[in-house]
């Protein structure tokens, strides 16, 4: 594989292994062990694996490596392990890498889940965390120790679309030798340059826009080879939260058509939200592509300018008028996942951050009527009538 070829085709043809037969589509390994010719070859697998060697399914798989392989040429990463979820490679990259007294700093603005792990699990076990309000450099400036161990934050933070500047938050944490751990999803592996501008540690859910079909989940933690194998590998292979052989041919699959969709639905949710913005039944339209959004000019350096495939609308008249016009749309499912094929409409406040208090949703402004809306590939004249009678519907 060249390592001059651009992302498009990394995502088509990096990683490739093929089996003595040639074919054209990457092969399924569906099994959980493997077979050894004697009982000298086992130990020689067991004390050191090479690079073309598997053991087990939960320690590698050929189909697993060959999706690990992509995305980390695709990212510019020199490894990747493939997780079971999002959250399993969430979990692993923090869990891994810290033990009790260690300190880390964390934006606010998080997914449920993820701020579940660092707010209840690594705090369990004897984490010390520090949370900031990530758009803010002087609140990281004032939280990082000498003794930092790590900072993490979604890029692009969900469901309010703030935006972090991953270069400037990587050189404080450089400075004092932490590791800088980004959760990547809403920004997406076809926008982001995540790891050139200073990311040591890039996760995705596999399960959004790297299927993009609502098919399976999956997960990927992607660094230096010596951070994937010798922090990450040991710490999964035991756990057990490996990928399985299937759902990684899923994700070798949906790499191949990834960044046509997602400029795709881009593009549309460009469209939407400026046709949105300034619309009366919308207290805000939250879209990192808008002039008007307060990260605007960094989205222009830090993602070439593209705002993503998620929208968010503060609807006026609160949860009421939210549910309405959830119920009035007609094309968009009422779901909990985005980077699908199909719209997929969301309130947060009720399903993805329910479980977090009202002080904590106004201070991260998941306000009651904030709908979080993934665009689909649908035609955007037609998504975008819907929303608009839905919105229509949601102030009678």
């Amino acid at each position: 594989m060249s390592e001059n070829w651009n992302k498009r085709t990394q995502a088509v043809h990096g990683g490739i292994r093929r089996s003595q037969y040639n074919e054209v589509s990457e092969a399924i390994f569906l099994t959980q062990g493997f077979v050894y010719e004697n009982a000298e070859q086992a130990e020689a697998r067991f004390l050191e694996c090479g690079p073309d060697e598997f053991i087990y399914a939960r320690y590698g798989n050929p189909t697993v490596s060959m999706f690990e392989q992509r995305i980390a040429a695709l990212e510019g990463a020199e490894d990747a392990f493939a997780t079971a979820s999002g959250m399993a490679a969430v979990n692993g990259a923090l869990t891994s890498m810290l033990k009790a007294g260690d300190h880390i700093v964390s934006a606010k603005a998080l997914f449920g889940s993820c701020l579940y792990i660092v707010e209840n699990i690594l705090t369990r076990f004897g984490v010390d965390v520090t949370f900031v309000d990530g758009t803010d450099l002087e609140q990281w400036k004032a939280a990082i120790r000498p003794n930092t161990k790590a900072v993490f934050f979604e890029s692009m933070s969900n469901p309010t679309l703030e935006v972090i500047d991953i270069a400037s938050v990587a050189k404080l944490a450089h400075a004092v030798g932490a590791l800088v751990v980004v959760d990547n999803v809403f920004s997406t592996p076809v926008f982001s340059r995540a790891i050139e501008q200073g990311a040591d540690v890039v996760i995705y859910s596999a399960t959004k826009h790297i299927d993009g079909q609502g098919r399976a989940l999956g997960g990927v933690i992607i660094g230096t080879r010596d951070f994937i194998r010798g922090t990450v590998e040991p710490y999964l292979k035991h756990t057990g939260g490996a990928l399985s052989p299937f759902n990684a041919w899923v994700m070798l699959k949906g790499l191949e058509t990834m960044a046509l969709r997602v400029n795709a639905q881009a593009e549309s949710a460009q469209k939407i939200a400026e046709a949105l913005e300034g619309n009366p039944a919308l207290e805000r339209t939250l879209y990192p592509g808008l002039k008007t959004h307060a990260q605007n000019a960094l989205v222009r350096t830090q993602l070439g300018g593209k705002g993503g495939t998620v929208l968010s609308l503060d609807i006026k008249g609160g949860k009421d008028a939210a549910f309405a016009f959830l119920n009035a749309m007609t094309i968009p499912v009422i779901s909990n996942n985005l980077g699908d094929a199909k719209s997929i409409a969301t309130h947060p406040a009720t399903t993805t951050h329910q479980r977090l208090s009202d002080e904590q949703k106004g201070e991260l402004g998941i306000a009651p009527g904030l709908v979080r809306f993934s665009v689909g590939l649908e035609d955007v004249n037609d998504l975008l009538a819907d929303i608009q009678q839905a919105l229509e519907v949601s102030q009678k």
